[in-house]
């Protein structure tokens, strides 16, 4: 069974991050973090020793076998007790690799216990630096301080990499800034599985992280290269929302690149983000993908602050 905190309480996360909302008792950062604390976690047996597990922030896939466990992502922190216990269900083996697929802490925040369970981080140069800085996400309420050294990832990758683990190829590929400066998708190559981190939000609007240099069109490139590493018969782990195969994808890909289309327009029409917004250009996808975590007009003003101005 899938259960995403992101997709959760929706209407209260909808006013927590509505543009417009008036002042409320808790940030998003708040609201996401109390939910990681309280919410089981749900684990999917995928194929080939693999496992995804979901309510922890964003989704974390875990390869187990003889030569330990090698964990795509690694949760908010709060959650430690349930994901520890939904980690040693799968299986006795030993932590051994933690890849993060960017630096957000709900993706990230499990670095430090993870790693002193045994874990080495995989991770870009940009996440290890994003990770050392202060960072202000306006649009979740808070300032990222740096994390603690043992949090820190300790391999880099800034080209493919390919690793031989209990049995499977793993294609580890960063990617042009697209959610972040720093993406990474994971690609499971004998059990055909891959884990796109927050490059795919699966039946939500994807949050694309300005502040580091993400927009719109990276990640409109990042789907396109998501589309071409699965197959048919692929299961895709996506940073957020249920598990997916390609067709899915596909359908997240156009609808970013039509709302990207017609708020491109509406700015190059000189029309301000509150009229762009107004404007409702993602009217028709709002009641599949705007639901949850990014409502309509945030995303709308994700789109339009990451699209470059006319002259």
């Amino acid at each position: 069974m899938y259960k995403d905190i992101f997709g959760i309480s929706g209407s209260v996360l909808m006013l927590a991050l509505s543009l417009n909302a008036s002042a409320v008792s808790s940030t998003p950062y708040d609201t996401i973090n109390a939910a990681a604390a309280s919410d089981n976690i749900d684990s999917s047996p995928l194929r080939g020793g693999l496992t995804a597990l979901f309510g922890s922030g964003g989704n974390i896939t875990v390869l187990s076998g003889a030569d330990g466990k090698f964990l795509v992502d690694g949760g908010i922190a709060l959650s430690k007790l349930r994901l520890t216990a939904a980690i040693d269900a799968i299986g006795p083996e030993p932590l051994k690799y933690l890849v993060n697929t960017h630096w957000h802490w709900d993706h990230t925040d499990g670095n430090e216990w993870l790693h002193n369970a045994g874990a080495t981080i995989i991770a870009r140069p940009q996440t290890l630096k994003d990770l050392k800085s202060t960072i202000r996400i306006e649009e979740w309420g808070h300032t990222f301080t740096p994390v603690p050294p043992a949090a820190l990832p300790t391999v880099l990758v800034s080209k493919e990499k390919i690793m031989e683990f209990d049995g499977e190829r793993i294609v580890i590929r960063p990617y042009l800034p697209s959610h972040t400066n720093g993406d990474l998708v994971v690609y499971f190559t004998r059990a055909d599985v891959l884990a796109t981190g927050d490059t795919y939000w699966n039946g939500l609007y994807p949050f694309i992280d300005h502040e580091v240099g993400g927009g719109i069109d990276g990640i409109i490139r990042a789907a396109n290269l998501d589309i071409t590493a699965a197959g048919d018969n692929t299961i895709i782990v996506p940073g957020h929302g249920p598990l997916s195969g390609k067709q899915k994808l596909i359908e997240y890909r156009d609808m970013l690149v039509d709302i990207r289309n017609k708020v491109s327009s509406l700015k190059s029409k000189g029309l301000s983000e509150e009229q762009a917004i107004a404007a409702k250009p993602s009217a028709a996808y709002d009641g599949t993908w705007g639901t949850s975590i990014i409502n309509p007009a945030l995303f709308v003003h994700l789109v339009y602050i990451s699209l470059p101005t006319s002259h």
